[in-house]
């Protein structure tokens, strides 16, 4: 559900008269336009904003599976998390799908279905923390020319490697891309999610405040409104993010700035 909360967002406003027809007697009912995906990014925006993302396909909150080459079976938690991996499943289910948490473009913490992590374990790697630390913390290192072939390699430096259907650990240095290579998967992503923080989380802390301030100067401006007014709607309503409450400093990822361009709607 912590995914979820960050993607939801409330309206400070549901709806307000524009400045055009501020000066008139309001009738009723309101022939209003929903300005949506300004202020709360969407993965449905054209042109999309998400473009410009390395591993634009990988962003927090995917759903993925790894199918070792070798073996041609899954890697698993067991139970669901609490124990060790294996990769002995021929078909993926609940078990055989982690849910990545993005640090940046290539390292993340992958996240089992009980929501513990994986992470180094004394005997193989396992899925026991419930705070992901460095030593939960994967590079995702995908094949140039085939991007769904993937390793994983583990905070100790060494790749994730399938040594049997029971046995996988974090110890191998070999550089094939084989099927026969122990540490090379497929993977597949079977969910996504975009939103404000996938945006924002996507292109970090310097990349980020650009990509947004221009979206929010450019998406909608002052011209949008003349245009709304002479066409007859007297109202506009403009959904905004939780964190706008906290606008300029809000929490991470989002970056400030949102509060400044639903000040120039009230202007306009």
């Amino acid at each position: 559900m912590v995914y979820l909360a960050f993607l939801l967002f409330f309206n400070l406003i549901s709806c307000f008269p524009s400045s055009h027809a501020q000066n008139t007697d309001l009738k009723l009912p309101l022939r209003a336009v929903n300005l949506g995906n300004w202020l709360v990014t969407e993965g449905w925006m054209k042109p999309s904003r998400f473009d410009g993302i390395i591993n634009k396909d990988l962003l927090d909150g995917a759903h993925v599976q790894f199918l070792s080459t070798k073996l041609n079976k899954y890697l698993c938690a067991e139970n669901g998390g609490g124990t060790v991996l294996v990769a002995n499943r021929i078909s993926p289910s609940d078990w055989e799908t982690f849910r990545l948490w993005r640090v940046n473009e290539s390292y993340f913490h992958l996240r089992v279905l009980n929501k513990q992590f994986v992470g180094l374990g004394n005997q193989g790697v396992k899925a026991v923390s419930n705070t992901p630390t460095h030593s939960e913390t994967f590079q995702i290192v995908r094949k140039d020319d085939a991007p769904n072939r993937v390793r994983l390699k583990a905070s100790n430096g060494f790749f994730l490697q399938v040594q049997s259907e029971t046995l996988v650990t974090a110890d191998y240095t070999g550089s094939s891309w084989d099927d026969s290579d122990p540490s090379v998967f497929n993977i597949a992503i079977v969910n996504t999610l975009q939103g404000e923080y996938q945006i924002t989380n996507g292109y970090g802390p310097v990349k980020a405040p650009q990509v947004m301030q221009a979206h929010w100067d450019s998406y909608i401006t002052e011209q949008d409104f003349k245009f709304i007014s002479a066409n007859g709607l007297s109202a506009v309503r403009i959904p905004v993010g939780w964190w706008i409450a906290q606008d300029p400093n809000p929490p991470k990822p989002f970056v400030g700035g949102s509060l400044k361009a639903l000040d120039n709607a009230f202007t306009w």
